[in-house]
């Protein structure tokens, strides 16, 4: 399925944030992972200029979040929501790593559902009765000896594992103002003919001893065996092959 389409099926839900700031950050962290749902339920300040300002360029995200009164109406036509969580309670769904339940996320949504992470409130986080709402809960592993992670950034972890799940750990990479380019993949018999020429520039150079090869080749073939190489890279260097003839005697003896 279309990993856009997945994303769009992803609710980022904060419960009762108390800084416009903060909501402003969470806003610029789903953006920047192309998730667009944002969900807050009881803002204390909201709109406010200073989300705005936090927000850098994902103000879009802020324009269209969903205001309600209650975690219960934020998750209404959900199949499956996350809450995060620093600690495990009495009762409520056991705490699980974030990579591993965010991909039950992105199954539930390839399955055609609505699906939420849920946030607590900076200070005391989720109540109880909010991570009841939840089907899974996740903490995220931080340093046991500095775990103080504010709100943008928690947002910012799992809108990550997001979006690498939605994208099966290879989303694109666009640099802004580059056109991204690739010739075709090499074929296997590019790849053998470029070996051919290989051993004939060596051969002729005086590098490379037929009568006594050692392991070269098999060292070449592991080399260039680690990329797929395409079309226009096997023409590269070829065309330098072919400009090679000067001799070394490197691989003669006697």
């Amino acid at each position: 399925m279309n990993p856009e389409v997945l994303l769009s099926r992803i609710r980022v839900v904060l419960c009762r944030p108390s800084h416009p700031g903060n909501i402003g950050a969470a806003a610029r962290a789903m953006k920047t992972m192309g998730l667009s749902n944002l969900y807050l339920v009881s803002p204390k300040q909201f709109p406010d200029p200073e989300a705005d300002t936090r927000a850098t360029g994902a103000v879009d995200v802020l324009a269209q979040a969903t205001v309600t009164t209650s975690l219960k109406e934020a998750l209404a036509g959900t199949a499956f929501a996350v809450a995060l969580s620093a600690r495990q309670r009495d009762i409520g769904p056991v705490l699980g790593a974030p990579r591993e339940t965010v991909a039950r996320l992105i199954a539930e949504a390839a399955a055609g559902s609505d699906v939420a992470l849920v946030f607590g409130n900076e200070t005391v986080g989720l109540t109880n009765e909010e991570i009841l709402h939840c089907q899974a809960a996740v903490t995220i592993p931080t340093n046991p000896d500095f775990s103080s992670l504010n709100l943008g950034s928690a947002v910012q972890v799992l809108c990550y594992e997001c979006r690498m799940a939605a994208f099966l750990e290879q989303p694109p990479v666009v640099v802004p103002g580059v056109t991204p380019f690739a010739s075709p993949v090499a074929t296997h018999d590019e790849i053998e003919g470029l070996y051919g020429h290989l051993e004939t520039i060596m051969t002729d150079s005086g590098f490379y001893n037929p009568e006594q090869p050692g392991r070269l080749f098999p060292k070449l073939r592991r080399l260039f065996g680690r990329v797929r190489l395409e079309k226009d890279e096997i023409n590269i260097l070829r065309g330098i092959l072919a400009s090679t003839q000067v001799k070394t005697g490197h691989g003669r003896k006697g």
